[in-house]
């Protein structure tokens, strides 16, 4: 590889690192527009979006900017790609070669993969409602390890060593599980929600005031955990907790109002772009409660207590 693009790689490593995390969560935030613009089988057929041609075209049954809209959503997954691909290209240049970084840039684009043929089968399958709650869980899950991608960089290549108490990462363990549920049940709401991609996609039956409430009590015992942290946490991390907690409070905001006023188009996406923003301050929570420290040639530990408060900071 010539010096002059090794050189670019490596020092933009963290800028793409830091560029993946806005991607994941922010293609989460496009394919909600797809939805509420009822464009989710604009291109109605996959990997092209009409037969015969991978771009939009005219078509008597599909309205232009219903394609567009589409189309758009899946050029921005080529673009994940390329991002997640200078991501695997700068660790892979490193030397030392780190191997943490390294894995945790191919699960980024492994993931865009993935979420590739998640999107085809939404197409061929004509939206199914778990496919697409599939679909939003896999752009969270890709979102945190971005944040774990980014912490990487800062970090050394020792094991995880805890800054807080067994019993403040046991409650983070449990907590990383109730934002999975969170996030599923307000798949399940939008699944049986009005917001269906398109006109004659089968919804979800189930009564959406129900899996409203669940979500909404899911969401309070999530606050509940995020308050008892409050109390367990020390001062290297509270940041990042002060973030997470303006965050979700944010989050709740926006999904009563959203509930108050019946759901409209422009709010859902707002949530959706809470929902990636709590993600990510959850995992930067996560990466604050511990520390890898950096190894010398003989793979002692030799990292200083000022690049430790720093790698924090």
């Amino acid at each position: 590889m010539p010096l002059w693009l090794t050189a670019f790689l490596l020092k933009f490593q963290r800028v793409f690192a830091i560029a993946v995390v806005i991607a994941e969560a922010g293609i989460a935030v496009t394919g909600s527009v797809v939805r509420v613009t009822g464009s989710g089988l604009g291109c109605p057929t996959w990997p092209e979006c009409v037969a015969g041609s991978l771009v939009p075209v005219p078509h008597p049954e599909v309205a232009p900017l219903h394609q567009w809209v589409e189309f758009g959503n899946r050029t921005l997954t080529g673009v994940v790609g390329i991002i997640a691909a200078l991501c695997v290209l700068s660790a892979w240049v490193d030397r030392p070669r780190r191997r943490r970084v390294l894995t945790l840039a191919l699960v980024q684009f492994g993931g865009v993969v993935l979420q590739a043929v998640i999107g085809g089968s939404l197409v061929l399958t004509g939206l199914l409602w778990w496919t697409v709650s599939i679909h939003m869980l896999v752009s969270m899950v890709l979102t945190w390890a971005a944040v774990l991608l980014v912490a990487s960089l800062r970090e050394g290549d020792g094991p995880a060593e805890p800054l807080a108490s067994r019993n403040v990462r046991r409650l983070q363990v449990v907590q990383a599980g109730v934002l999975g549920l969170l996030m599923l049940a307000g798949t399940f709401v939008t699944a049986a929600g009005p917001h269906a991609g398109d006109s004659a996609t089968p919804r979800l039956l189930l009564p959406v005031p129900t899996l409203a409430q669940i979500h909404a009590d899911l969401l309070f015992l999530f606050l509940g955990m995020l308050i008892a942290l409050g109390f367990m946490l020390g001062r290297q991390a509270r940041r990042a907790y002060l973030v997470l907690i303006a965050t979700v409070l944010a989050q709740g905001v926006v999904g009563m109002v959203q509930y108050w006023t019946g759901v409209p188009e422009v709010l859902v996406s707002v949530h959706v772009l809470g929902a990636g923003a709590v993600v990510i301050a959850t995992a930067n929570l996560w990466t604050a409660t511990r520390v890898r420290r950096h190894l010398d040639d003989e793979g002692l530990r030799s990292q200083t207590a000022g690049s430790s408060v720093a790698s924090h900071a």
